[in-house]
């Protein structure tokens, strides 16, 4: 409706396909979430106007530090499409934890959906090279201020700054662009770039360390979405769930759990649906699995918990080492503006390991083979 009636003065209709199940009950195992914009849209392909484009966030939940490749991209073929990331970090640190999304973003661009057979990558959807469309692209949330550097934190700059490069040129790497916008932002010599660039292309991990593990995603600070609450939405309505139990945490995505991975095409259907065929990284997502599950680094669920948020602490305090060694090499203003952010994203690391580890201790009871200090 709303796009003919804009046609006739070459009107465009963008509509966000985020949708999801509202008043979802916790008791359901069944319904999710994750099934809502695929089991919305797929119906309607080809139903749209020409002048009506879908714009659809890189996963199937809300921007979380590692998600899936929603499956929508990889289900419509006669319906233009635009790819939604966030830039705003709403759920990756807020622009104070510093956390360089580009290689995520590269991770999706290059995620091959299978569409069409082999090669049909989401980059290739959305810049119209597979079904020949011309109403596509790349769309970016944003949130910028008033500040001198426009998003609170020098650092967090090089994420709009990516976000325009990879719309211009996707072929760039997270590193290629992490060295233009140093070189352009706070200094051209390689003691700077030295510093920075490292530091930019290995805070997405670093976050996702101390954050949720295994792609499981939320137990965050409900409203706030800044700092940990592992159960904050565990018994809410809006269907994001971790089902962490005595036993073990995750989601069975399965099709004989929520049946979400159905919607993949082969050979990500039956790659996900396995428990041994998973990529680990997104284990918890498709899988509830047993803290005593063994990884193929030889750890077990649980210790792999415990060991990745020690870890993420201790690489911030790297960074935040790192970053002072720059004092006198770049503007006064920004070292003193990101030497304030690390401080405060050291806290926020703490209180994540601290409250994840302790948790899932007092849920399981198996201590840390190390032998490190986790609060009973």
């Amino acid at each position: 409706m709303l796009a003919r009636a804009l046609a006739p003065y070459g009107g465009i209709v963008v509509w966000r396909c985020f949708v999801y199940n509202c008043g979802q009950d916790w008791r359901d195992h069944k319904t999710d979430r994750a099934r809502a914009a695929y089991d919305h849209f797929m119906a309607l392909d080809g139903d749209f106007d020409d002048n009506v484009i879908l714009q659809i966030k890189n996963g199937p939940m809300d921007f979380q530090v590692r998600e899936p490749v929603s499956p929508l991209f990889g289900g419509l073929k006669k319906t233009n499409m635009i790819l939604e990331v966030q830039i705003a970090q709403e759920y990756t640190g807020q622009q104070i934890d510093l956390c360089y999304l580009i290689p995520m973003w590269k991770e999706i661009l290059s995620f091959d959906t299978y569409g069409v057979g082999e090669g049909t990558t989401v980059e290739r959807v959305v810049s119209g090279g597979c079904y020949g469309q011309n109403l596509c692209g790349i769309a970016g949330v944003i949130n910028t201020g008033d500040d001198e550097n426009w998003t609170g934190n020098d650092l967090a700059a090089a994420n709009l700054y990516g976000f325009g490069r990879l719309a211009m040129d996707a072929s760039l790497s997270a590193e290629q662009i992490a060295r233009e916008w140093t070189r352009l932002s706070l200094g051209s010599s390689d003691d700077v770039t030295e510093v920075i660039v490292p530091m930019l292309c290995g805070s997405w991990r670093t976050y996702e360390k101390y954050n949720a593990p295994l792609g499981i995603g939320w137990m965050v600070t409900p409203h706030y979405h800044y700092g940990p609450d592992v159960d904050g939405y565990e018994y809410d309505r809006w269907g994001t769930y971790h089902r962490a139990d005595l036993h073990g945490i995750g989601v069975d995505r399965t099709e004989k759990g929520t049946g979400y991975v159905t919607q993949y095409n082969e050979p990500w259907c039956s790659v996900y649906g396995d428990m041994e065929k998973c990529p680990e990284e997104l284990l918890l997502f498709f899988h509830h699995t047993p803290y005593t599950y063994m990884l193929k680094t030889g750890k077990t669920l649980i210790q792999h918990i415990y060991d990745t948020h020690f870890e993420g602490v201790q690489e911030v305090e790297r960074m935040q080492k790192s970053w002072n060694t720059l004092k006198g090499k770049i503007p006064d203003r920004a070292f003193s503006c990101v030497a304030e952010r690390f401080e405060r994203q050291l806290v926020n690391a703490r209180e994540w390991r601290d409250r994840v580890n302790t948790y899932f201790y007092r849920k399981c009871g198996i201590e840390d083979e190390k032998g490190r200090k986790i609060y009973p």
